[in-house]
């Protein structure tokens, strides 16, 4: 190839390179900072209004979705990295496929981005027949906004769901998080991805010379960004009951120890010793203690029942309720059956309510994680390259019932449950009412990387759309207490010891998106497209 060529390729593919690049620093607007209220939002609006740009200039609509993929590439690289730490620190994967693994994986979730681009690419077309500049701009940037907010939805659903790095979340911080309330996650995506296509579309016309009307689209989206504002000083719920202590347990079990059989006693002594340290006489004594996902790392039939005394008689002692992440193994229609569960334990628990998993307050997982606790039809393959002990568990229903404790009723989710905010909305409905949310996690797998922080981003939003306070406890980080409006109140620093006695208000009520759900934004979105589809078929008609 000469060099001539070689040029003439770089400029037909400079923006997709260069989208690829973007696409990576776009990642860093989701916590990856040292610091738990560390995000920035700017970076992603101004990172997908280049994208935009992109799209809306391409000559092409497979040219759109090109650009688009390497863009969902380099973010999904860059953002998921932590996948790798997980596979080949502690799977004992060769590092080759483990890397490829995570690009693979990055690849596949970019195709939903691709698909958006192509969309919106495609129902745009009719554009230049349409002399309603204002018109144009406005539908143009919610037509971008749809297509991008839809298929992040379908990224959270399909396939049983992957929605970590919803453009939403890096807007816990900023002025659209008002919006969360309202419309949820995905309503903050919309109003980001409507923000940063009017940004694209304002360039666009501005370069061609046309008139100011060509900012109709970025002042409309701003006027609904700093509205954010206003509806954040808006209480959608109201406090119930009384304010208690609740301790929260990190006991930072490396994950290479966790389940080694010659570790697995020093492991559980960690967590016993700090469930029952005496409270600061400043703070007064926890109601409840909670302790992490898998504190107990055997099947709960399988712990001696002298074992389980003990956690009765530090309930006892501390006049507590232990709230703690173990599996449970019971006989199903004459068949074994495993969960993933989260269980109290109080003074008046008896050993063989625990070992025969017949509690009068138990939680079981529902969102399992695939390749972690069920392996997905066809890819046994992959999993046996790894050495990481992996759970055939059953999901648990849906609908549970929360726990009622101290006057409060708690509602459990375990690990990345709580990164599917439709589903958690069951628990807060009139039906359970739960006054306080509780995520039980173990990140240890992933190390000191990114994934702590991204997820307590994650759990942040869930506290803002729901108007609850999620109380987070992790074996290495991070755990922390999230008040009603997401912000955090108190946490630990990851990779450490410690516990946390926090005081907590619990509410009650029901904000618009906890009653709504996703529903407002997904029809807002398909009415979009519908309307842009047909007038893509029926070309506006212009006065000669």
């Amino acid at each position: 190839m000469t060099l001539s060529a070689l040029i003439n390729t770089w400029r037909s593919h400079r923006w997709t390179l260069n989208l690829f690049f973007l696409g990576g620093a776009h990642a860093l607007a989701f916590a990856p900072g040292p610091l738990p209220g560390w995000s920035l939002p700017v970076v992603q609006v101004v990172c997908l209004a280049l994208l935009a740009y992109a799209v809306f200039g391409s000559t092409r609509t497979r040219q759109a979705a090109l650009r688009a993929f390497a863009f969902g590439l380099g973010s999904f690289s860059v953002g998921l990295y932590w996948l790798y730490t997980s596979m080949h620190v502690y799977g004992g994967m060769h590092p080759a496929p483990a890397g490829l693994a995570v690009l693979a994986l990055a690849g596949f979730l970019a195709l939903y981005g691709s698909a958006a681009a192509a969309l919106t690419h495609w129902l745009f077309a009719y554009r230049h027949a349409d002399h309603n500049r204002l018109r144009a701009m406005v539908l143009g940037a919610a037509l971008f906004a749809s297509s991008w907010t839809l298929f992040e939805w379908f990224r959270g659903t399909l396939f049983t769901g992957f929605p970590w790095l919803n453009i939403g979340y890096a807007h816990i911080d900023g002025m659209l998080s008002g919006w969360a309330p309202l419309l949820g996650v995905y309503g903050v995506a919309w109003i980001a991805a409507f923000i940063a296509a009017g940004m694209a579309l304002f360039a666009q016309a501005r370069q061609a010379g046309n008139d100011s009307k060509a900012a109709a689209a970025l002042g409309v989206g701003l006027v609904i960004g700093f509205s954010g504002l206003a509806l954040g000083s808006i209480h959608w719920t109201h406090d119930y009951g009384n304010r208690l202590i609740v301790r929260l347990v990190q006991g930072n079990v490396p994950q290479s120890l966790k389940f080694d059989p010659a570790h697995l006693q020093k492991g559980l002594e960690t967590y016993m010793h700090l469930a029952a340290l005496p409270p600061k006489e400043a703070n007064g004594a926890p109601a409840i203690i909670i302790l992490p996902e898998t504190v107990i790392p055997l099947l709960q039939n399988r712990i001696p029942a002298g074992v389980w005394e003990r956690w009765i008689d530090i309930a006892r002692q501390r006049q507590a309720t232990l709230i703690l992440g173990a599996p449970l193994a019971e006989q199903t229609d004459g068949k074994p059956r495993y969960s993933n569960s989260a269980i109290a334990i109080s003074a008046d628990t008896t050993p063989d309510e625990l070992l025969s998993a017949r509690l009068a307050m138990r939680y079981d997982k529902h969102h399992l994680v695939p390749f972690g606790e069920f392996v997905p039809t066809g890819f046994r393959w992959f999993v046996e390259q790894m050495n990481i002990p992996l759970g055939d568990f059953h999901p648990g229903p849906l609908d549970q019932a929360p726990f009622a404790v101290a006057g409060q009723r708690l509602a459990p989710n375990i690990c990345y449950e709580d990164v599917f905010g439709e589903e958690l909305l069951a628990a807060v409905t009139a039906s359970n009412n739960a006054t306080l949310l509780v995520n039980l996690s173990n990140l240890a797998w992933f190390g000191d990387s990114w994934a702590v922080r991204q997820h307590l981003h994650i759990s942040r939003m869930r506290a803002r759309e729901t108007g609850r306070p999620m109380l987070r406890a992790t074996n290495t980080g991070m755990t922390a207490a999230i008040d009603p409006n997401g912000k955090v109140r108190a946490v630990l620093a990851p990779n450490a010891l410690g516990v946390l006695d926090v005081e907590v208000q619990g509410t009650t009520g029901l904000t618009p998106y906890a009653r709504w759900g996703n529903n407002p934004v997904l029809l807002l979105s398909a009415m979009v497209l519908g309307f842009s589809s047909g007038r893509r078929k029926r070309p506006v008609e212009t006065t000669p």
